[in-house]
């Protein structure tokens, strides 16, 4: 039984940390080892009931968790096979746009207008998209306090002014975002996101739609780990999206429809080469500060321009160190993780001193370094492109050693005048999949 418009359908697609890999994974010679997280980010797709004979062209999105979180669009089939041009209706006093919802409902319903061909019935018709974020995603004021039990914290602040703690929330939305206008709007038959072939088609259409919403082609890793889960991860050639027209110009539509379903896409996705040992988690830590991740990412580059063969070398050495992290967790070599982690740390610190970049600053040095004295703590690295907004940990998955790390960070943070806390979230290998309504208590009422 296929879902249909005037049902509702619950995705959610996993946050990230890219544990080994940074700034390498910009480079189709090199790979990333991307672990999924249990914070996840879910959108719920329901149809607008109106009354007999009367049509609407809207669509509703709202994030309920946030102050002034409501975007309402109108959509149309633009002309010269154009696809679908969404356009922001201004409702109330506040129409803040949202890039990456409005572009990924152009791609997304744009592909399924492509397909509706194929499916007449499957028409798009009015329908309103709830945005639900775990917790983890931002991080808490003072004044907000959720207990285990409560998965959707409501924000006394805007959408805009929370502090986000990195965990990949753009890639996370923009993938259960197409996911979930897909399985709504399409029968199975045409969309099943627990198929090879769904995945891959979720991969595609949300890659090139959150490419076109941040304006540059990125490595991928974020929303490979939206789709698929724990990976390692090689990227695309950013000539794989070239041509492909603004929403609503002409051929955008057929252009859109070839690149998705097309062979052109490079990407290595190895699933089965990424596990964590019995008794191992990865937990990540919010530290709040904040890096410019952009402007590192530009030094680096200028350094691996300027000195190509230092930083061969030290990419192709860290590279070797990063696929044995990997071959020690999936072997469950537990004993091994330490001297792994210190050994990638050591390199990543001499790329940062030698492009000028706090990879890992001395701060993060300092933290990681005592953290990973306490007992159960194998050690942690400055994930991602680094800088001062998060470290994640491997550890022992027990609740004695979750309440020495919570213990020994509210010390650290007291000492040194910081805010170091132990997120919720843990790395988990499942990625974007379809949840049951009733997780989401009176949301979606």
């Amino acid at each position: 039984m296929s879902a249909g418009p005037t049902d509702t359908t619950a995705i959610s697609a996993p946050g990230k940390v890219l544990l080994a890999g940074g700034y390498l994974v910009l480079d189709r010679a090199y790979t990333g080892l991307v672990f999924g997280l249990s914070a996840r980010i879910n959108v719920i797709a329901r149809a607008i009931e109106t009354s007999p004979g009367v049509q609407l062209s809207e669509i509703v999105v709202d994030s309920p968790q946030f102050q002034d979180a409501k975007w309402t669009y109108g959509y149309h089939l633009a002309d010269e096979d154009g696809g679908i041009q969404v356009t922001q209706l201004q409702t109330g006093t506040t129409a803040n746009a949202n890039p990456f919802v409005e572009t990924t409902l152009s791609y997304a319903l744009t592909y399924v207008s492509s397909l509706a061909k194929l499916s007449p019935a499957h028409s798009i018709t009015a329908s309103r998209l709830t945005i639900l974020a775990d917790n983890d995603y931002y991080s808490q004021p003072d004044n907000v306090s959720s207990t285990p039990s409560q998965r959707f914290t409501r924000f006394p602040t805007t959408l805009s002014g929370a502090n986000k703690t990195g965990l990949g929330s753009s890639a996370a939305l923009v993938t259960s975002l197409t996911a979930a206008v897909l399985s709504h709007y399409l029968p199975t038959t045409l969309f099943d996101i627990y198929t090879a072939a769904g995945k891959d088609t979720l991969h595609n259409l949300a890659q090139a739609a959150h490419c076109a919403a941040q304006g540059k082609v990125g490595s991928g890793f974020d929303v490979a780990a939206a789709v698929y889960g724990s990976c390692t991860y090689q990227r695309f050639s950013p000539s794989v999206l070239e041509g492909i027209p603004e929403p609503g110009q002409p051929g955008f539509s057929t252009t859109l429809q070839n690149v998705i379903s097309g062979s052109g896409w490079d990407t290595e996705i190895a699933k089965g080469s990424v596990a964590l040992p019995a008794g191992v988690a990865v937990r990540m830590c919010d530290v709040d500060c904040g890096s410019q991740t952009v402007s590192m990412v530009k030094k680096v580059l200028a350094w691996r321009s300027s000195a190509p063969e230092d930083s061969k070398l030290l990419w192709d050495t860290l590279q070797e160190r990063n696929g044995k992290l990997a071959t020690v967790l999936r072997d469950g070599a537990v004993d091994e993780l330490p001297a792994a982690i210190g050994s990638i740390r050591e390199l990543v610190r001499k790329m940062g001193t030698e492009s000028g970049v706090p990879i890992e600053p001395e701060s993060q040095t300092e933290l990681l370094d005592a953290v990973s004295t306490v007992e159960g703590v194998y050690g942690g690295v400055v994930p991602g492109a680094g800088g001062f907004d998060a470290v994640s940990l491997l550890i022992k998955d027990d609740e004695a050693t979750a309440s020495r790390l919570e213990a020994f960070l509210a010390k650290w943070s007291q000492d040194k005048g910081g805010r170091v806390r132990l997120l919720k979230v843990k790395g988990e290998m499942e990625g974007a999949r379809k949840e049951d309504t009733s997780i989401y208590g009176g949301w979606i009422n």
